[in-house]
């Protein structure tokens, strides 16, 4: 049985040298931050570090590397900095199975925290996906000055050229802050792209729809469902053709996920078997 004693240590890449705490579940090195704590760590790294990046693991990542074993996926996930727990439901499977107290830090709390509290006008933020409107009403809501937005076309993980154009508009764009907000896992493709094509700055991002949330584009939740991990049934209701297939085909395999690893943790790597991730 894991317990929060099996825990790895990872230091961001560039000059900052604090460590972060990381439980593995699930096989994937969880960082021990809530939300607060990930947007102060984020923002605590230098304006010109090297660039590096926070994937935020939901039930549909757990489904695409552990049934799907999609190995781009799990590259970038290795390649990653902070893996921030999203998902509430594999955060109460693993209160109920393991007796393991994960922090909750949903890549929409964490980008909201970053606005509200850290990025500063001055800060220069490149996007990948989004619109020309979502740039217009963060620069207008926070008085940004420096937005840069790239928005590829529907299906351009499948063109070499396209998703070409996306690195080098982040290396040409160097930012503080990259926002990847072209849904999964394309966002993890391109941040782990990114780093190791080298010579990028700063810290990416891969947040899904939070930054619709954050400028005022699509309205979150009530709290009420926030608060008990229902932000995915509100959604449904509001558009059960549209989500049913994220729902029921992306997310509910962990479910069996998670029973597995209860019989086998060892095979998830929650057996005890700490290891060092350097990002």
């Amino acid at each position: 049985m894991p317990t929060l004693d099996d825990k790895v240590d990872i230091a961001p890449p560039g000059p900052v040298s604090n460590e972060i705490r990381a439980t593995t579940y699930l096989g994937v090195p969880i960082s021990m931050l809530d939300a607060e704590g990930a947007a102060q760590a984020i923002a605590a790294r230098p304006v010109a570090a090297p660039f590096a990046y926070v994937v935020t693991p939901n039930a549909a990542h757990f489904t695409r590397l552990v049934r799907l074993k999609d190995v781009r996926f799990q590259r970038a996930y290795d390649g990653a900095w902070l893996r921030l727990l999203d998902g509430a439901t594999p955060r109460k499977l693993a209160r109920l199975l393991f007796k393991l107290d994960l922090p909750h830090a949903a890549g929409s709390d964490v980008t909201a925290l970053l606005f509200e509290r850290h990025i500063t006008q001055a800060d220069a933020i490149t996007v990948i996906g989004g619109s020309e409107e979502l740039r217009e009403l963060l620069m207008a809501k926070f008085g940004l000055t420096d937005v840069a937005l790239y928005n590829p076309p529907m299906g351009f993980i499948r063109d070499v050229s396209q998703v070409e154009a996306c690195v080098a508009f982040v290396l040409a764009h160097p930012a503080r802050y990259v926002f990847f907000v072209v849904g999964a896992p394309q966002s993890e493709y391109l941040a782990c792209m990114v780093q190791e094509r080298g010579g990028a700055v700063g810290t990416g991002l891969c947040v899904g729809s939070a930054l619709n949330f954050t400028a005022g584009l699509v309205k979150r939740a009530p709290m009420f469902y926030r608060r008990y991990g229902l932000e995915w049934a509100h959604r449904l209701m509001l558009n059960p053709f549209g989500h049913a297939r994220r729902v029921f085909r992306d997310s509910l395999p962990v479910l069996g996920i998670a029973l597995q690893a209860r019989i086998n943790p060892a095979a998830f790597g929650m057996g005890g078997n700490d290891h060092k991730d350097r990002g």
